[in-house]
């Protein structure tokens, strides 16, 4: 009742972020757009987009091959299933109906499978970070936005910072936040401790293999594929932005939806999306068809390997995401850290 319910909210949040985004396009700028509209960059954005989910399937595949070797193409279907979940589940409750199927369908420990989810965040937040730094020496900001370009700064040097502290600071930090949230906010308290210890964790399969390199490669490859998908619809649309543009525009969008709100991002995306382009005097018709266009580009190659999987396997999404739909990701972990296994599952 609760997962319908957020279910329920979340559409009407994104049909009326969606109307509040197209309310103003007419039917001569769809047009207009469609007469500009340079349809061969579309091709090398669709293979961009399948290449993009190849690299992250194959780098889970890698992250997971100490404890059992998948056949590649299995990985992705797997992996892009996962992705599925996380689409139609609000919150962090699809990370949970993800590492129940990577466990059910592969006989792995959940407690593996988290640390995997917990290594991609990792990795993610590293190959991120370069990537900013790259385009903002490549790059400048418009004059009035360029406040932008200090608020990346600002994120950068943060992220930067917390990873330090929770690799090297563990018990510091575990002390610090006990001193002063254990009694006035313990339910805050719970979650860092437990946020911290699954983190390290986590970071502990690393040390037992020699993966980190090939794993770092799969991420910047991945995200930079992600860009190409950008930088090739902006020159579809005859935006005439630059390829560090459109790094900033993906980087942007990927932190904006971190957390999804509504069911595929439906609506929160397009504001993220279009929103950003205004920074770089797009107009707003070609700004929100331009989110639509990426939106359904970043979807298509998820859904296309994800159902093929779905229907192979003979796996129910709406069995497990029933079954899952009241926890979120921090609800399976105890306070050190370790995933809690069900009785009767892997």
């Amino acid at each position: 009742m609760v997962f319908k319910k957020k279910q329920f909210w979340g559409s009407v949040i994104a049909l009326a972020l969606l109307v509040f985004c197209l309310k103003d396009i007419s039917l001569a700028e769809l047009h207009s757009l469609g007469q500009r509209l340079q349809y061969i960059y579309v091709i090398p954005a669709v293979v961009c987009a399948f290449f993009y989910i190849v690299c992250r399937a194959l780098r889970w595949r890698l992250l997971v091959s100490p404890q059992k070797e998948i056949p590649r193409w299995r990985s992705i279907g797997l992996y892009s299933a996962g992705q599925v979940l996380n689409i139609v589940m609000p919150a962090l409750t699809g990370q949970v109906g993800r590492m129940f199927l990577f466990s059910r369908k592969e006989q792995l420990k959940k407690t593996i499978v988290f640390s995997t989810i917990v290594l991609e965040i990792l990795f993610d937040a590293l190959s991120l970070i370069v990537i900013v730094l790259i385009a903002s020496l490549a790059f400048a900001f418009p004059e009035k936005y360029r406040s932008l370009s200090v608020i990346f700064s600002v994120v950068t040097i943060l992220g930067l910072g917390l990873l330090y502290l929770i690799l090297h600071q563990q018990d510091q930090l575990e002390e610090m936040s006990r001193k002063h949230l254990r009694n006035r906010w313990p339910s805050v308290y719970i979650v860092i401790k437990k946020f911290v210890r699954s983190f390290t964790k986590g970071i502990e399969l690393l040390k037992s293999t020699h993966h980190f390199s090939r794993s770092m490669l799969y991420s910047i490859v991945s995200w930079l594929s992600h860009t190409l998908v950008v930088y090739f619809l902006f020159k579809s649309f005859g935006l005439g932005l630059p390829f560090a543009s459109a790094a900033l525009v993906m980087v942007i969008n990927t932190i904006a939806m971190m957390i999804p709100i509504t069911p595929g991002n439906a609506g929160t995306f397009e504001v993220a999306v279009s929103t950003t382009l205004s920074a770089f005097s797009v107009a707003r018709s070609d700004a929100v068809l331009f989110a639509l266009a990426l939106h359904m580009l970043d979807l298509l190659p998820i859904f296309i390997f994800g159902f093929l999987f779905v229907h192979l396997e003979k796996v129910s999404i709406s069995e497990i995401s029933d079954k899952q739909s009241d926890h979120t990701i921090l609800d399976e972990v105890d306070e050190d850290g370790v995933v809690l296994e069900q009785e009767g599952q892997a």
